[in-house]
Order: structure tokens, then C-alpha cells, then sequence
């Protein structure tokens, strides 16, 4: 099909790419803004802002190519398009993937694109609505977890990548989609490469379905090399140009090196923003601190130093522009993983790259991350040298000869695999089971989360997904959490577990203290601890911030500031929870009222926890704080932010806990913990899983319980649901009051 890009009247000036049109297996001549006047997509006449940011667009290196993409996206069911952040390549393909569909009146569909981080998602979305004339929310919308911004009248939307893997288990086809955009491949998250190797077997069996690959230079080639040399990659040319600055001191010694440099950019009175990529979350928010004060004794004459933390932990939107706050300089502080973040940034005239990244990598067989320090890729490097604006320069905090990794690795192979194969069992459940990975799991990685989904009963005889691993899938949670929150309806407490689950999967809601305030942070959420552990402290945290909402002249906000407490992390675990609430309700199971207080409440918060948390429990082996984990024989201590870190002198540390989470480090920690007794993790953990334990003195003592106290319940327990019931009908003691921490 031969395609030709014509000038269109003297109005609008634009190229016009015509395509053919097909309806009912006949081609027509269709091209596209045929009548400029009138919006293709929503009828309505081109405002002038239209035809402004038309200009802006046609200036993007990606508009180039605009023609030659519209005629491989016609006789190619995969593109792969390869650009860096400042191509316009997120902004500009999925309207191009509008018009195509719009070609086929939307017969097969409408334009999905992914992104890795929610708020770029939304930023996106509306930028496009912008560019498009229309409104958001009606042809282009967005959905992220948690919210959706879309109508029927959608033909556009931007979505996180977990958010359309999810849709795949109603529709395993994404037979809503005629066009599916996947963007930010080359960072490799778990979601996209589950993406991409699921629609290699949706493409076979959809040939009107158009996959458009977006990934940055090399990550493109190594994409293509899995694909096959038969898939059209489109090259964008970069249009920014920096002057590369090497450094020749140390890579490990960058964090005050970059923070010192910043200022000495300042007081030279260049013009324009800093971006400044450091190794995490906790450095860049770290880093803000110090600029912050170090700005305010600045001279007056320099210009404000304005430090922004941007990156995908911080909640929020970008800050104003610098023609709203004349005189200043933005210095934002970033991460990997952020690189794209700056697509709308173009006051942009230096970066500073420290060539660093700490990352948490799961080993399989202590069932633990390991904070990992290394190198950045050179994937990632390049990206950064071309953000600035033409001119700009870029600052390695690196040798030159410093050798990078070509790609960064992919998160499958250093993250728990047990969701990604929860959710693969659930595709086979659809016949959609073959994932052809570009990178395949570790077979020790794939054989321990079979194991673990078999311990939840999740898995049937066959191997195959039972009844209650459909429904675990159904959650947005770790599958451990999954089967607690199914365990919960059991035992009555669903208010409180789904409250502990909502509170897990938000961020933290406690607020790092300023310098000099740890003290009374600590104090302050010392009001909230509750001694039966971490689990229950976030209740009391969550049930008081909920209080604190209905009070009449009351300020949430100044509530969690006078506590520490994170008011925007709270307000999304109250989304979590609501959202775990309607999926119990659509699933129709039992929905106990809540009945925080009482001793048989607590008792059953905890064997519902147990019941997929029990292959993570621990001993007091000396009486000291050391305990010992039973599934790896790894010991810990608890972390100092714990109850039980703040509270043992006054307490005493419990002798048998469980916890969320275990981090390997030079201090090995666990967090979020709770004390239980051996009898309940007796009755709760399936007896295959605990003769599988290795061998130790903490297991014998378990082992004398069993064979001198345990009868009934718990010798005959099994790793099904019936665990579950059998434990309901323990005796427990009747409901009475309990003593539990409140705010005064």
C-alpha cells in the first residue's frame, strides 16, 4: 500500500497521512483531517489553542516519522519505536493509533497506552486531551489504580500497566482494544514484560489487533532481537544535544558531591532548572532537606533555590513553572526509574547523574530482599544526557571509562515471582497460559512460588488453580495477604483485615521527623502502639485518622501534621480498603461488623493472618531481641520503629512473633510484626508445610506442643479451605473488653 503525505490547505498548515479505510472487507481513501475545521473525533469546531500546540507538535522529532509509522502500523501488527524522553514518541503515537482506529470507525476497538508510573498516566492524559480539543474524561481518559477517569465516549486512555493486566482476566483477548501502545518498555517492570509476552499469543490470534512497542535505545534492540528481525523498529532522532562533563574521582562518593555542585551551578547565575538523579526515594527526599536549608542562606541576589523531589514515591504533580515564580531555580531530585518523568520539563539546562541505584533484590530461598547497590545502565545514562534543552550540559559523577550495563535488568528476575505465576495460573483458567518471556524466571524462583501457592492452598491436586486461588486472584494484594483477607470471613474479622491489608499495600504512613524532632515523633506515635503488635497499631492508626475525619471544625490534614502521620498515604489506604471492600461484596462473600476491642477479635485478626502469613514466623531464641526464622534459619532483629522496638523495655519482647516483611542488610530487620502463641500457629499452618521445616530447636518445641497438647483440630488439619473452618470452631473465650491504646 503505497502512502503519500500531502499539504493541506493554507488554514492549518498540517501533513495529511491518508490510509486506507476499511469497513466490511472494502478499502476506501480515508484522510485524515480531510475538514479541519470540524474535530474528527468529536465533531465539534478546532478552537485556537488547537492549532498553537499543532505547532509545538509538528516541532517534535517524532513528527518526522509520522507517515512512515502510519504505514508500518497499517501492514505490521507490531511496531517497535525507539526514541528517548524528549522525542514526543508517549504523546504524539497514541493519537496516531487514534486516528487509525477511527479509520476502522473503532470496529476493533479503541487506543490503550501504558505507563509504568500513575502520575505520568494522568499528566499524559491530559496533555493529549489538550492537544486533541477534547475533553478529558470523554474521548481521552486514564485509569490508575484506584481511580478512573473514562466514559463510553472513550476512544483514548492511559493506563498504569498493572491496571491493563488486571483487565486481562475478564477480557484475556483485550478484545476492547484495537490498538494497544505499550510505553516505557525498556524499564522492564514485572506488568510489561508479562505484556509483552502474552500479547505475542493474542497476536496470533487477532491479526486486526496493533501492538506499538515503546522503549528507549539499546533496550530497543534487545526487544527486537526477541521479536525477530521481521518487526519494523522506527528510530527517532534526538534533537537535544548537552555537553558531557566525566567525572574522575570515586562513583561510590557522589550524594554531597551532587549536592555541592548544585550550588555552585546556582551562584554562577546560569539560567535554567537542575534535575539531579540520585541512588533512591530516601536520598533524593534527603537531599531536599539539606538544599532546603542550605537555599535559605543563600544570598537574596542569586534567585530562589526552589528543591523539588520528583519521583515516583512522592504524591502530587509537578510544581509551577519559573515564569510563575520569577527569579527562581528548580532543582529536582530524582531516581531511577524517573528518566521519563521529565517529558513535560523544558526548562531543563543542566543534570547532574551520579551513575547510582539501590535496588531491592528477592532471593528465593530465604524468601527476602536484599538492598543492592550498583551501577545504573547505560540505557539510562543516555536518557539522562539528553534531557536538557539544546546547549545544556550534563554532569557524570563517573569516569568516563566507567562501564555500564547495556539494558537494566529485568524486575522479573529480582522480584517474588509467586503474584506473576497466581496471575499466569488464572490466564491458563482463560486458555491464555503460554507467556513467552523475554526473560524466563529462575526454575528455583518458579519451583518456590509453586510451593508457596500450594502452602495457601491455592493449587489443587493437578497442580492446576483450585477454587480458592480464582478467588485469591482476584485481589489486588500479595497472595499471602489474599488468603488472609478469604481467611478473615471465616473468622469474623473482615473490618480489621482488610484494614491491615489496605494499610500494608499503601506507603508508609508515618512521616520521616525533621532534624531535631525524633523524639517527639517517636512520642506521638507512641499513643497509637498496641500491645499485641504492628498489625494492630495500624487499626488504632487508621480507625482514630478516620475519627478525626468525622469531627465537626476539624483539619485531617493538621491532624496527621501534629502526629507525624502522612495524610496522603492514609487517604489511599481509605481507597484500598474501600476498594477490597466492593470486591468482597461483588464476590458475596461475608462481610462481618467490626468488633475491634474485644480478646476474641484479636485472636481471630491473628489466625486469619496466620493463615497467610504462617511461613513467616520467628523466635526469641535467647531472651535478647535475636530471632530466629523458621523457614530459612536466618535470625533478625525487630526494627527499631516497631512497638516492640520502642516499647520492650516496658513490655518485654514476646517469644514467638510473625511479620510482614525481611529485608537482608548488614542489619538484618523484620517489620511489622505481632506475637502470637505456638499453639495458634500450630493450628493455622497446613502440616505438610510445617514437616517441611528445617530442623531446629525452635521446631522441636513446636513438635513436643503437637504431640503433648495438640489433638483434634489441629493434627488433623489440612491445607485447604477446611483449615479455615476447622479453626472457627476452636473455644475461644467469650468477648470482653480490651485494653487497647486510644488517643486522649
Amino acid at each position: 500500500m503505497a502512502e503519500s503525505c500531502v499539504s493541506e490547505d493554507d488554514h492549518t498548515g498540517t501533513d495529511l497521512c491518508v490510509i486506507p479505510h476499511v469497513v466490511d472487507g472494502s478499502e476506501e481513501a480515508f484522510g485524515f483531517g480531510d475538514d479541519l475545521e470540524l474535530n474528527q473525533f468529536d465533531g465539534l469546531p478546532y478552537s485556537s489553542r488547537y492549532y498553537k500546540l499543532l505547532t509545538e507538535r509538528k516541532s517534535l522529532s517524532v513528527w518526522k516519522v509520522r507517515c512512515e509509522f502510519l504505514d508500518l502500523l497499517v501492514n505490521n501488527q507490531l511496531v517497535i519505536i525507539s526514541g528517548t524522553t524528549k522525542t514526543g514518541k508517549s504523546s504524539q503515537i497514541p493519537q496516531w493509533c487514534a486516528e487509525f482506529c477511527l479509520s476502522a470507525q473503532f470496529q476493533h476497538g479503541m487506543v490503550v497506552c501504558t505507563q509504568i508510573h500513575r502520575q505520568q498516566a494522568v499528566e499524559l492524559a491530559l496533555r493529549v486531551a489538550d492537544e486533541m480539543d477534547v475533553n478529558i474524561g470523554h474521548e481521552v481518559g486514564y485509569s490508575i489504580p484506584l481511580e478512573t477517569c473514562c466514559s463510553s465516549d472513550t476512544v483514548l486512555r492511559y493506563c498504569t500497566d498493572d491496571v491493563l493486566l488486571r483487565e486481562m482476566m475478564s477480557d484475556p483477548m483485550l478484545e476492547h482494544y484495537g490498538a494497544i501502545i505499550l510505553d516505557q518498555a525498556h524499564e522492564r517492570t514485572v506488568s510489561t514484560d508479562l505484556l509483552l509476552g502474552l500479547l505475542k499469543e493474542i497476536l496470533a490470534q487477532r491479526p486486526e489487533l496493533r501492538v506499538v512497542v515503546l522503549s528507549a535505545p539499546p533496550a530497543a534492540d534487545h526487544l527486537l532481537g526477541h521479536y525477530g528481525t521481521a518487526v519494523p523498529l522506527l528510530r527517532l532522532e534526538s534533537l537535544n544535544t548537552a555537553e558531557v562533563v566525566h567525572s574522575s574521582g570515586s562513583h561510590k562518593d557522589y550524594f554531597y558531591p551532587a549536592l555541592r555542585l548544585v550550588l555552585e551551578i546556582h551562584r554562577t547565575r546560569e539560567e535554567g532548572d537542575i534535575a539531579v538523579f540520585l541512588a533512591s526515594a530516601q536520598e533524593a527526599e534527603c537531599a531536599y532537606g539539606i538544599l532546603c536549608k542550605e537555599g535559605a542562606r543563600l544570598s537574596g541576589g542569586l534567585g530562589q533555590l526552589v528543591p523539588v523531589a520528583l519521583h515516583p514515591g512522592r504524591l502530587g504533580v509537578l510544581p509551577c513553572t519559573a515564569e510563575e515564580q520569577p527569579h527562581s531555580r528548580r532543582v529536582f531530585l530524582s531516581h531511577s526509574q524517573a528518566e521519563d518523568m521529565f517529558w513535560a520539563v523544558d526548562s531543563l539546562n543542566f543534570v547532574i547523574d551520579t551513575g547510582m541505584e539501590r535496588k531491592y533484590v528477592y532471593n528465593p530461598r530465604v524468601r527476602a530482599y536484599a538492598e543492592v547497590m550498583r551501577p545504573i545502565s547505560r540505557c539510562q545514562a543516555d536518557i539522562r544526557k539528553q534531557l536538557t534543552r539544546p546547549g545544556g550540559k550534563c554532569f557524570c559523577l563517573y569516569p568516563e571509562e566507567t562501564k555500564l550495563p547495556a539494558v537494566s535488568a529485568p524486575q522479573l528476575l529480582q522480584s517474588s515471582i509467586v503474584p506473576t505465576v497466581l496471575f499466569l495460573k488464572r490466564m491458563e483458567v482463560a486458555c491464555l497460559g503460554h507467556c513467552d518471556f523475554i526473560n524466563r524466571p529462575d526454575p528455583e524462583s518458579l519451583m518456590q512460588a509453586l510451593e508457596e501457592l500450594d502452602y495457601l492452598a491455592a493449587l489443587d491436586n493437578d497442580g492446576n488453580l483450585s477454587e480458592i486461588g480464582i478467588i485469591m486472584s482476584e485481589f489486588p494484594l500479595d497472595p499471602q495477604m489474599a488468603k488472609s483477607l478469604l481467611a478473615s470471613c471465616e473468622f469474623d474479622c473482615v473490618s480489621e483485615v482488610v484494614t491491615i491489608a489496605a494499610m500494608l499495600a499503601a506507603p508508609s504512613c508515618f512521616l520521616e521527623p525533621p532534624v531535631g524532632m525524633a523524639t517527639e515523633a517517636m512520642q506521638c506515635h507512641l499513643k497509637f502502639q498496641h500491645p499485641e503488635g504492628d498489625h494492630f497499631t495500624l487499626i488504632n492508626i487508621y480507625n482514630t485518622f478516620k475519627q478525626s475525619q468525622r469531627e465537626p471544625y476539624f483539619s485531617p490534614e493538621k491532624w496527621c501534621q501534629d502526629y507525624f502521620l502522612c495524610y496522603e498515604a492514609l487517604q489511599t489506604a481509605g481507597a484500598i480498603r474501600s476498594e477490597l471492600m466492593d470486591i468482597l461484596r461483588r464476590l458475596e462473600l461475608p462481610i462481618s461488623e467490626p468488633a475491634f476491642g474485644t480478646k476474641t477479635n484479636t485472636l481471630n485478626v491473628k489466625r486469619a493472618l496466620l493463615a497467610g502469613f504462617f511461613m513467616q514466623i520467628a523466635r526469641d531464641v535467647d531472651g535478647s531481641g535475636t530471632y530466629f526464622m523458621l523457614s530459612n534459619k536466618h535470625v533478625a532483629q525487630v526494627h527499631p520503629l516497631s512497638s516492640y522496638g520502642a516499647k520492650a523495655h516496658k513490655l518485654g519482647l514476646p517469644e514467638w512473633l510473625f511479620f510482614h516483611e525481611y529485608t537482608l542488610s548488614e542489619n538484618n530487620c523484620i517489620r511489622t510484626v505481632s506475637q502470637i502463641s505456638p499453639e495458634v500457629f500450630i493450628q493455622m499452618a497446613p502440616q505438610y508445610f510445617f514437616y517441611n521445616l528445617p530442623s531446629s530447636e525452635s521446631k522441636d518445641i513446636l513438635q513436643h506442643i503437637m504431640d503433648h497438647e495438640g489433638s483434634g483440630n489441629c493434627k488433623n488439619k489440612k491445607q485447604t479451605s477446611q483449615a479455615i473452618t476447622s479453626a472457627t470452631q476452636t473455644d475461644c473465650p467469650e468477648p470482653q473488653s480490651y485494653d487497647r491504646c486510644v488517643i486522649q
